[in-house]
């Protein structure tokens, strides 16, 4: 039997939209506006970041519990993520790209090229990833180092 899980956020936009917005939830609080790229005021945050953030909360969260699933031990997961947004008759979120950095504990030294497979599969899994596929490409460029072993 499936389990519903239900999250919320209310919002707040005034008609002066160069104010920006609020949002909140149990642990969100933060303004937005248009960003100054798009020509907006570029208050806070913007819909793009917050996009781009679940993704890439979403993608370490996985890849952290495929690792820890596996008993792969590691030191940490460094991620830099770009949202690619296209101006073309319209905005449209075109890709995102994760290039995750995972530093393994130097037990896991031989485990290098399974890890760089379960940075791929972590997307494939993302549950925020499921709910872009087929509207957002999203790719994966994983790098992985051993963390030297520390002297007594």
């Amino acid at each position: 039997m499936s389990q519903m899980h239900e999250f919320a956020v209310t919002g707040h936009l005034p008609s002066n939209l160069d104010e920006g917005g609020q949002l909140s939830g149990d642990g969100l609080s933060v303004s937005f506006s248009i960003p100054a790229e798009l020509g907006g005021p570029g208050i806070g945050t913007n819909p793009e970041e917050l996009l781009l953030g679940a993704a890439a909360g979403c993608y370490l969260i996985t890849l952290g519990k495929l690792l820890r699933n596996r008993r792969i031990p590691f030191d940490e997961i460094r991620l830099e993520s770009r949202g690619f947004v296209e101006n073309d008759r319209g905005l449209r979120f075109d890709r995102i790209e994760h290039r995750p950095l995972v530093l393994l504990h130097p037990d896991a030294a031989g485990q290098a090229d399974h890890v760089r497979i379960l940075c791929e599969h972590a997307e494939h899994a993302c549950m925020v990833s499921s709910a872009l596929r087929g509207n957002v490409e999203v790719r994966v460029e994983p790098r992985v180092e051993i963390r030297a072993a520390s002297s007594p």
